[in-house]
């Protein structure tokens, strides 16, 4: 999610600029705002880096830009600026990817420098300290030989903002709808004022930037006029329903109870799409059945019960109490309660000490959560305002939690994303969806997008939509092994096209 002498870097943005494929002119001083009527600082002009990165021992030379764009109201007003990383090298009608990261309020930044971009930021494994140093190195696994890429910030995340007072933000963009709308005028306008309609064009959206994903591209196609080649969702949140009834329905246990298990088999050193395939066979069918006959079966509740002790590991007093159903953060601090730590949520093997551990519920923040923040933000504010020489001094926001406070969803929104996904592959016969997502991820656990996808119907080609598990969490793609394996996966996928 996250963001940033003098006389040297200028100099290289600007033989850079005269370099580069024709850009977006969006932040000229005609589309820039009164910056004394909103009280901000203006925005700087587009800056430009020419750099290099090596990837399996070849040299590929891009330029990057950090640059914005304005969204306007109805009358023409600019009513905020969004800001973007875009990474581009030299070739003819090259893909672009449009990268968006979740929240709501959360910078592109772990895509960026986590996941995709050419130069990463060590962070998101177990033993890794806020406090070390935040250094960009190559990444052997960026999309980049194969897409240029283009990372957008919603507005009140990175240095994108609203020029707006708050009241009217929430309306304009911190709701489900008008997030899609305003993010897929941003893709269009970065399109054309960069010349780049004709080329192939993917997007990509981790967590609920993954439930973006589908709404954005089906927005594109059917308001817009912009029809995508093809979607990456990592660890999307997919179907917010899945949760939904959870006394009732077995739905919200059937998604977890895979992911707890794989833990313990990471832990035991078996985890194996081999090993967990009679797991996901057992949960979809008689672990949902036991727990949708609860009392009417008790011999059968009972097995479900020893059964779910012995995939977890769990203290078997504590799955006996829970009912077989075990409830995600009661589960996080139970399987590492003895050493005194907690489980993350966005991976259940990554872990921190517990500072309340007499407390009844979990008191501090998650341990995925607290550990990245410095690193990214200091990497992506180093890079942008020091190496490529975009010189603002606001705040980078890595994670906002005033948008996601302000943020409320529409009438729609718990329907999540899945109908969507249904009609853009319906409409496009030759659009395709890799969904990634790690073994251990309770966030947003790979079980909720396996029903979902398994409930599609093939329209022609049942390849076409797939789900992919790996080792790791919510950000697998921090483990060098998973992120080699899923950037296989990619590159299968744009070579399709």
């Amino acid at each position: 999610m996250y963001r940033n002498l003098l006389a040297a870097v200028f100099a290289a943005a600007t033989v850079a600029a005269l370099a580069a494929p024709p850009l977006a002119r969006a932040d000229s001083a005609k589309d820039a705002p009164s910056a004394s009527a909103f009280q901000l600082p203006p925005l700087p002009p587009a800056a430009h880096k020419a750099q290099s990165v090596v990837v399996d021992g070849h040299t590929l030379k891009y330029t990057v830009t950090v640059g914005w764009l304005p969204v306007r109201d109805d009358k023409g007003k600019t009513i905020a600026q969004v800001v973007y990383t875009a990474y581009r090298m030299p070739g003819k009608n090259r893909p672009v990817t449009f990268a968006f990261n979740g929240g709501p309020g959360a910078a592109s930044v772990f895509l960026n420098f986590g996941a995709i971009g050419p130069k990463i930021v060590d962070f998101g494994v177990n033993g890794d300290s806020p406090s070390d140093p935040a250094r960009l190195h190559d990444n052997p696994s960026t999309w980049l030989p194969f897409t240029d890429l283009v990372f957008i910030d919603p507005v009140g995340t990175g240095y994108s903002r609203a020029l707006v007072d708050d009241k009217q933000a929430t309306k304009d963009f911190y709701s489900t709808d008008a997030d899609i709308a305003y993010l897929s005028r941003i893709v269009y306008d970065w399109l054309v004022k960069n010349g780049r309609m004709e080329s192939p064009k993917y997007i990509t959206g981790e967590s609920y930037g993954g439930f973006r994903g589908p709404r954005i591209t089906y927005y594109l196609q059917t308001r817009l006029g912009v029809a995508m080649n093809g979607m990456v969702l990592l660890s999307p949140y997919l179907d917010p329903r899945a949760w939904s009834d959870e006394f009732v329905s077995p739905m919200a246990w059937m998604t977890t109870l895979p992911s707890i298990a794989a833990a313990h088999l990471e832990r035991e050193g078996k985890l194996t799409a081999a090993n967990m395939a009679p797991i996901i066979a057992y949960t979809r069918g008689a672990y949902a059945e036991a727990l949708m006959k609860g009392r009417g079966d008790p011999a059968g509740y009972a097995a479900m019960v020893k059964k779910v002790t012995e995939l977890t590991g769990l203290d078997p007093a504590f799955v006996r109490h829970s009912g077989g159903r075990l409830e995600t953060q009661a589960y996080l601090r139970e399987v590492y309660r003895s050493e005194g730590k907690l489980g993350s949520r966005y991976d259940s093997n990554f872990t921190a000490w517990d500072p309340f551990p007499y407390a009844p519920h979990q008191r501090s923040g998650d341990p995925i959560l607290n550990g990245i923040i410095a690193p990214t933000t200091t990497a992506m504010v180093q890079f942008v305002t020091q190496t490529v020489g975009w010189k603002y001094d606001g705040r980078y926001n890595t994670l906002s939690y005033d948008v996601n406070r302000l943020w409320h969803d529409d009438e729609d929104a718990e329907e999540g994303s899945v109908k969507q996904l249904r009609e853009a592959v319906a409409n496009d016969p030759n659009l395709r969806v890799l969904i990634a997502h790690g073994w251990d991820d309770l966030s947003c656990p790979f079980m909720v997008s396996v029903l979902a996808v398994d409930q599609m119907p093939a329209m022609g080609d049942p390849n076409r939509v797939q789900v992919k598990e790996y080792p790791g969490g919510h950000m697998f793609y921090a483990r060098a092994a998973s992120d080699a394996m899923f950037v296989k996966d990619v590159r299968t996928l744009f070579d399709k096209r």
